[in-house]
């Protein structure tokens, strides 16, 4: 049986970011992690471009653009949906996940989600260094991944 290894080596890989401007602080706590997790892995600072939308629910539509586009090997969501005392909360989550999702089906590019879902600011703060990072090494593993399977 031929097993394809995980591969993080980000070495080559062109990468783009969606960050959601809305939870300004807890969006610049996850792409401070995401960047140097890419760079730390070998994405060279060039071949890293940032976008930024104005909430969660625009980060799809932008993902969908720059996979079309055929210039990155993954993509990442950058975000932070977290309750508040209505049910947009729930709107926004859902349907920022699914779209997200729908991206990388449709597209064939991989999409690694870290929009925060969260009840508090402060667990979406405890969050962000953590899933900022584990945002960049999917990337960086489905990408390699996919390469090796074509």
């Amino acid at each position: 049986m031929k097993a394809i290894e995980q591969n993080l080596n980000g070495s080559g890989l062109r990468i783009g970011i969606v960050q959601s401007r809305f939870n300004s602080e807890v969006c610049a706590g996850l792409l401070g992690a995401c960047r140097k997790q890419l760079l730390e892995r070998g994405v060279a600072e060039t071949d890293i471009t940032l976008a930024t939308v104005p909430g969660a629910l625009e980060i799809p539509l932008t993902l969908l653009c720059m996979a079309e586009s055929e210039k990155f090997d993954a993509l990442i969501a950058l975000g932070a949906v977290i309750r508040g005392d209505t049910y947009h909360f729930e709107v926004v989550s859902n349907e920022s996940a699914r779209c997200v999702n729908e991206v990388q089906l449709a597209c064939g590019v991989p999409v690694a989600n870290a929009i925060l879902t969260t009840d508090t600011d402060e667990q979406a703060i405890e969050r962000m260094h953590v899933k900022g990072g584990e945002a960049a090494l999917v990337a960086i593993e489905m990408a390699n991944l996919l390469h090796d399977l074509a």
